[in-house]
């Protein structure tokens, strides 16, 4: 059984009560439920979020050492700022999928560039929560 982890940047843990008509009512929690039951017997999930960045590249190392078999993350504002994070991410060695549960595309222009994505081997995008089911899916195939 393959292990994976799902990272969550800054805010996310805000989700369900911050900015509900772009990223839904549903919480951190309920998207932890709601994979761990669509992948229950099918492969190991880990998850993280800190609102700190040196948190999260802290965790992308350990689990770079860690051998695991993919990552999906979800690098929030990080995403569009930390040339540390696309670092962590490209010297990892680990398949990485980014996720955006909004179209970061019909949103801000600085939104809209990412700078980790080229550390990664796919990029989802306003897909809402689907997006890591479907991040998780294509890291199984």
């Amino acid at each position: 059984m393959k292990t994976l982890a799902i990272l969550n940047g800054p805010n996310l843990d805000r989700l369900g009560k911050r900015e509900p008509e772009i990223y839904g009512h549903a919480t951190l929690a309920d998207l932890e439920a709601r994979l761990r039951a669509e992948f229950e017997g099918v492969a190991q999930l880990e998850f993280f979020q800190s609102n700190h960045e040196g948190e999260i590249v802290d965790r992308i190392s350990a689990l770079a050492d860690a051998k695991i078999d993919g990552l999906v993350i979800n690098g929030a504002a990080l995403t569009h700022t930390s040339v540390a994070l696309r670092d962590a991410l490209a010297g990892s060695g680990l398949r990485a999928v980014e996720v955006h549960i909004s179209n970061i595309y019909k949103r801000e222009e600085f939104r809209q560039k990412s700078l980790t994505a080229p550390a990664c081997v796919a990029v989802i995008t306003g897909l809402g929560l689907e997006g890591y089911a479907a991040a998780i899916r294509f890291l199984l195939r």
